[in-house]
């Protein structure tokens, strides 16, 4: 059975950087696109960042581009989200997710594995 278990939030001031973190367990790792998803409160789950099981391809939301890194570590069994330049809007519960089942992996409905989410707090 997969779990997923993130670690890595906090409350920071704006302008800050946080370094989130997904531990996978249960399968095998390099076979699992993974993604990062939020939601704020008050607000719908939204897409943030995905990566290809080799690493090579990844992908962003439009909000975050530019300030979000995701990567991982196959022989960790670990996904990260580099976060800088946070803002108030960044505020979310932020989750690990493994195995979409669409091509597109924005699509938070078809992940298979999720976490059980990571507080980010920023405040101005």
């Amino acid at each position: 059975q997969v779990q997923l278990v993130e670690s890595g939030g906090g409350s920071v001031q704006a302008g800050a950087s946080l370094k989130l973190s997904c531990a996978f367990s249960g399968g095998d790792f390099r076979d699992y696109p993974m993604g990062w998803f939020r939601q704020g409160p008050s607000k719908e789950r939204t897409f943030v960042a995905a990566i290809a099981g080799n690493g090579i391809k990844t992908y962003y939301g439009d909000s975050v581009k530019g300030r979000f890194t995701i990567s991982r570590d196959n022989g960790k069994n670990m996904v990260y989200l580099q976060m800088i330049s946070l803002q108030p809007e960044d505020t979310a519960v932020y989750y690990c997710a493994a195995l979409p089942r669409s091509d597109d992996y924005s699509e938070g409905w078809s992940y298979e594995y999720w976490g059980q989410g990571t507080q980010v707090t920023v405040s101005s």
